[in-house]
């Protein structure tokens, strides 16, 4: 396979976005939560047929995910923001994503209309890559058998994706696994599972500044409707994504939770970052966890919160140090 080469994100919400030169492609249909390591396969595979069939290589997601649509009090449970997955997707060579909104149209539209209507008439496909349990159109009816069934009338073919195990396992790689590895509070394994760090993005808000009159001031981040990892201490990679400091990525240690010391009303993420001062409200942070330190725990009073953070930001060192000399 040739070497893949950095793409602009281009993520769509419309077929109608969608330019000429964007149609007639080869479209991999899927979730990819987190894009990890089993969904860069299944891309791998899609993008050498797609250079092989010389056509574009799209993906197409919902969002939201139809879960929350039918069951939206159902707890958080995303790993990547859409343009992040996007990003991510870019990156292993998927020339756009797109993000189909599921509502209450697209949750009654059969599986028969979505293969006329929306693969064929819509993005005019050569090819459509699918796993082999997954489902689609209104009560689940669509499945890779229906495509292939389709397939002649339209003049598209059919890839079928096995799930991928991971190594000396007969265990997928799956998004559910990384979920689990994050509520357990183990980063490194779901590092493992991803090919990446798992991160949490986010606009720094303005919080009650207590940090500063410590000496740790945060940068303050809801988690919104991101997955709830195991609440706690953790060594963090952040990086800078817009205003002056853009680009520019600090170790720090972190908090993820509730503050039991002094209380929050939502869980939120507070982040300490190393040898650095600058005032980045209204900035997006992309905040990695990298190390598990520590459960959270309610201390006498700031004082003793601010000996045990001194600590945690000493094993957050030690532990991001040696994070460095592994990559």
């Amino acid at each position: 396979m040739s070497e893949i080469t950095a793409k602009p994100v281009q993520l769509l919400r419309h077929i109608d976005e969608l330019t000429d030169a964007l149609r007639g492609g080869l479209i991999a249909i899927g979730n990819f939560d987190g894009v990890h390591l089993g969904h860069q396969a299944v891309i791998a595979k899609a993008r050498k047929k797609a250079e092989a069939m010389n056509c574009p290589l799209g993906v197409m997601l919902f969002d939201p995910h139809p879960r929350q649509f039918f069951a939206p009090d159902s707890p958080p449970f995303r790993l990547t923001r859409l343009i992040t997955r996007a990003r991510l997707l870019a990156d292993k060579g998927v020339d756009f994503t797109l993000a189909l909104p599921f509502d209450a149209a697209m949750a009654s539209c059969s599986a028969e209309d979505f293969i006329d209507n929306i693969l064929a008439a819509g993005l005019n496909i050569r090819g459509v890559a699918i796993g082999h349990d997954f489902r689609f159109g209104k009560d689940r009816r669509g499945d890779v058998d229906m495509l292939e069934a389709f397939a002649p009338k339209h003049h598209f073919e059919v890839i079928r994706t096995l799930a991928e195990n991971q190594p000396d396992s007969d265990t997928p790689y799956s998004s559910s696994a990384v979920r689990a590895a994050l509520r357990d509070g183990a980063p490194q394994t779901a590092a493992a599972l991803l090919g990446h760090y798992w991160s949490i993005e986010g606009i720094v808000a303005q919080g009650d500044q207590r940090g500063r009159t410590i000496g740790f001031a945060t940068a303050n981040m809801a988690l919104d409707d991101y997955l709830q990892p195991k609440f706690g201490v953790y060594a963090v990679r952040a990086e800078i994504q817009d205003g002056a400091r853009a680009g520019q990525v600090f170790d720090g240690v972190a908090n993820l939770g509730l503050r039991p010391t002094v209380g929050t009303d939502a869980p939120r993420l507070e982040t300490h970052l190393f040898d650095f001062a600058d005032d980045i409200y209204g900035c997006t942070l992309d905040v990695a966890l990298i190390d598990f330190i520590r459960p959270e725990q309610k201390f006498d009073g700031l004082d003793a919160l601010k000996q045990q953070i001194s600590k945690d930001s000493q094993q957050a060192r030690e532990m991001l140090a040696a994070s460095h000399a592994d990559c």
